[in-house]
């Protein structure tokens, strides 16, 4: 918190949001944001390995360059394929990974570390059932995502959408399983999966909702938030899929929505003559990211408040 600000911390009743009130403005925080469970287990486990010995992750751990940052400084290593690992312990992010990438590993004989998101494994086995039960597996997300490379990598024959457009491009199959990269908005998600459904009525299409809960929640208070407030800064990575969702889902409800990394990004101009300031983090930002830019809200929209006077 800024040392010249204090300001009163009061729970709305009935409310999905955090209200922090001072006299001239409100900074409201989403009742959920920032890092969740799945992601805070990964960076402890990566830490923990760090300190016994060599370390190489596969890939970004997490989509956030503060604790990439914060593991570099431990001196793990990354590597965006096996071949270029050069420590005998290697690490899975949180984000996951195919079988057939970990066969390849441990014929290697590196010792894998599994960071791997436990609601990510959900979606693994979904699309698992999915491709033995006789479907064709569409996955709704981004085609170039590391989770989403781990969801399809043990399939033969797949599809990925993600707009309108994919959904026209698809082939007709007799039965169609579809799930979700798990930090896709659900509204979407369903979306598209009705979309498939009206494209092919013939077909018998199963979706497994693979959407995970710590996105659902930071989805649903986002959405409230962006609604009572008249500027809305989400916190988080610029490649961090399940932040750019946030900013979507925000920009529904509120005209002014401002996407930062860090307290640095933060620009005085979005506050002028403005009241109510929301606040939204994705799930790989760390808490006191979180603070040192509401800290910065907090200091420029009250300097604008005192310019306007």
């Amino acid at each position: 918190m800024d040392g010249d600000v204090r300001p009163m911390k009061a729970r709305k009743r009935g409310s999905n949001v955090t209200a922090c009130a001072t006299e001239t403005i409100r900074v409201i925080r989403a009742a959920h944001l920032g890092m969740c469970f799945g992601v805070r287990d990964a960076i402890a486990l990566a830490l923990e390995h760090a300190d016994a010995g060599p370390l190489t992750i596969l890939g970004d751990l997490v989509h956030n360059p503060s604790v990439l940052s914060a593991l570099e400084a431990k001196g793990v290593a990354v590597a965006q394929d096996v071949a270029e690992v050069k420590t005998t312990t290697l690490m899975v992010t949180a984000h996951g990974t195919s079988e057939r990438t970990l066969a390849r590993t441990r014929a290697l004989g590196l010792n894998v570390v599994e960071a791997t998101c436990p609601l990510v494994h959900v979606a693994h086995r979904a699309v698992t059932t999915l491709a033995r039960d006789g479907y064709h597996v569409v996955i709704v997300g981004r085609r170039d995502h590391v989770e989403v490379r781990g969801l399809t990598g043990d399939l033969d024959r797949f599809d990925v959408v993600l707009e309108d457009d994919d959904v026209l491009a698809l082939e007709e199959h007799p039965r169609i399983g579809v799930a979700a990269q798990t930090t896709q908005a659900v509204e979407k998600v369903r979306h598209v999966v009705d979309l498939i459904k009206q494209r092919f009525p013939r077909s018998e299409v199963r979706f497994i909702d693979t959407v995970c809960k710590p996105t659902k929640d930071r989805q649903s208070a986002a959405a409230e938030l962006a609604r009572q407030s008249e500027v809305v800064i989400v916190v988080g990575g610029r490649s961090s899929n399940n932040t750019r969702e946030l900013v979507n889902t925000c920009a529904r409800h509120c005209t002014r929505v401002h996407h930062v990394q860090t307290d640095a990004d933060v620009r005085p101009e979005w506050f002028d003559g403005v009241n109510v300031i929301g606040l939204t983090a994705g799930t790989s930002t760390p808490g006191d990211v979180i603070d040192r830019v509401e800290a910065r809200i907090r200091r420029l929209a009250e300097q604008e408040a005192s310019a306007s006077t």
